[in-house]
């Protein structure tokens, strides 16, 4: 099965730039209600995503922070803790899932790491148990 199927194309998915501020990637997270988000850069080559989890560690290093002062720290300053892998359009069934296992979504990216989307776990769960219910149906 092409994994093209599970496809969140880009247009359909909230995700920030790595040349955005704190604010900015808060204001969008909380926007969207992400816990984890792509990053991309200006070229579009995907960069890598950041959690929640990332952000409040790094905020906890701030001291005295203000809204404010958010608008002046780059979203790259945040280690990130967990690199989300993603996965090129080719990518056999077997490695997607792999990936999905550990990762609330997966990144797709073109031959070039140009980012093109995402394949959440949610729905590869759901086509499997799509699967599973016609198969017993049988």
């Amino acid at each position: 099965m092409n994994i093209l199927f599970f496809l969140t194309p880009k247009e359909d998915v909230a995700y920030i730039y790595d040349d955005d501020n704190l604010r900015q990637v808060l204001e969008k997270m909380h926007y969207h209600r992400y816990s984890c988000i792509p990053m991309i850069g200006r070229n579009g080559k995907y960069v890598g995503s950041i959690t929640e989890g990332d952000l409040l560690w790094g905020m906890k290093e701030q001291k005295g922070l203000s809204l404010k002062d958010t608008e002046e720290i780059p979203i790259t300053s945040f280690a990130r803790r967990t690199h989300y892998q993603p996965v090129h359009i080719e990518t056999n069934m077997e490695d997607l899932i792999e990936k999905a296992m550990n990762q609330n979504y997966v990144p797709v990216v073109d031959d070039k790491n140009n980012f093109i989307g995402i394949i959440t776990r949610k729905d590869i769960i759901e086509y499997c148990y799509k699967r599973m219910k016609k198969l017993e149906a049988e």
